[in-house]
């Protein structure tokens, strides 16, 4: 099974409902070959982000922007996550709508979509907006994963905290929580806590996600931090 509706039901964000579609796929050239999941709402993702709808599956991100009604946009006003969503997530949406994936969401199911490949928790949403038991049969028979959550404290054990500043990740830390940082300047790194993402440009991309393998939460490593872009 290359792709699947793994979830679909009430966000556990706001209750409202959402799906989650799991699709692999080796395309991408700095994660290497990867089984991406997609935290929808049931309406086209643009709409969802000028309307601030889009936080019955990221929460309260900052990156997110500010709802508009501005003709003009189709986005949120200053939104700043790093998802581009008319690309990927739109493409998936787009398919979901026209019933191309099938239902996958049964136990078994998710365990045999996951075994023995990466899983990126959260290709676009947080994994917090999804039910625990999700997650856990994905990841029980895969090689690995990789996880991000604005929601503080969410399964530091299978997600990466994203800290927006260097004062909410000193927080993160003094819980025991690594986190993911994205810095303005490679000098802002700090490097008694944290090292530079091994695929990014910076770090003159020395490894793909599939084999660095930072990113899964709890671990002895450092934290990441990465260059925005």
């Amino acid at each position: 099974m290359k792709s699947g509706i793994i979830y679909k039901g009430p966000s556990q964000l706001d209750g409202k409902p959402i799906v989650v579609i799991a699709t692999y796929s080796n395309r991408n050239t700095k994660t290497g070959a990867v089984v991406q999941t997609y935290i929808i709402t049931l309406e086209n993702p643009l709409k969802a982000s000028k309307t601030g709808r889009d936080s019955t599956i990221c929460g309260s991100c900052i990156m997110r922007g500010t709802p508009t009604d501005d003709p003009k946009r189709k986005i949120a006003k200053g939104r700043r996550c790093y998802v581009n969503l008319g690309q990927g997530v739109l493409i998936v949406f787009k398919a979901f709508e026209r019933g191309v994936y099938p239902i996958a969401d049964s136990p078994d199911a998710r365990r045999s979509l996951g075994a023995g490949r990466f899983i990126r928790i959260g290709t676009y949403g947080d994994g917090a907006a999804v039910p625990d038991y999700v997650w856990d049969e994905l990841l029980s028979d895969a090689d690995n994963h990789t996880g991000y959550t604005h929601q503080s404290g969410w399964r530091p054990d299978i997600a990466m905290q994203s800290a927006d500043s260097y004062e909410e990740a000193l927080t993160h830390w003094e819980a025991g929580r690594r986190t993911f940082r994205v810095v303005s300047d490679i000098l802002k790194v700090d490097p008694t806590r944290e090292v530079l993402c091994p695929a990014s440009k910076e770090a003159g991309r020395r490894v793909q996600c599939t084999a660095c393998k930072l990113c899964s939460g709890t671990s002895k490593a450092k934290s990441i931090a990465i260059v925005e872009h």
